[in-house]
């Protein structure tokens, strides 16, 4: 099974780093201008990348939490870009994992998996597409936690 792995630490305390990725006011902050999430398990994992795109169209829309271990790990269900429509329609039928492990008073290893590719030209095209956007949201939380001590 094919598995996307990106991992970084970040300057953030275990519980910065936890409410960034797991509330929408933290989400808001460093990659999306609106999301809903709720941690619960059901609960709605959705960030619209693209709001002013067609209802289905805006981002996770229809993707949920799966579990979580607070400020330990937590997973959410996870669909295609809209640029990638064949796969995109099968819905969320990937997930991602992210962990969290203080590793300093000020610093946090967030590890991220992303799982449930197929086979195919078009989910290889998938999988490149969040090679590079996984890099985006990692470089935007860095970036976000360097302005913050600035």
């Amino acid at each position: 099974m094919k598995v996307l792995t990106k991992e970084k630490i970040i300057n953030y305390t275990l519980s910065e780093a936890w409410l960034k990725w797991t509330t929408e006011e933290g989400m808001n902050s460093f990659l999306v201008e609106n999301c809903k999430i709720d941690l619960r398990i059901g609960g709605p994992f959705e960030l619209y990348f693209l709001s002013d795109a067609p209802e289905g169209m805006k981002g996770s829309e229809g993707c949920k939490i799966l579990s979580f271990i607070p400020k330990k790990m937590f997973s959410f269900s996870w669909n295609a870009p809209p640029s990638i429509p064949s796969i995109r329609d099968l819905g969320d039928v990937a997930w991602v994992v992210v962990e969290f492990e203080e590793v300093g008073p000020e610093q946090t290893l967030v590890r991220l998996q992303h799982l449930g590719f197929g086979e195919g030209e078009e989910w290889n095209k998938t999988y490149e597409y969040f090679e590079e956007a996984w890099d985006y949201v990692f470089n935007a939380l860095h970036q976000d936690a360097l302005n913050k001590h600035s």
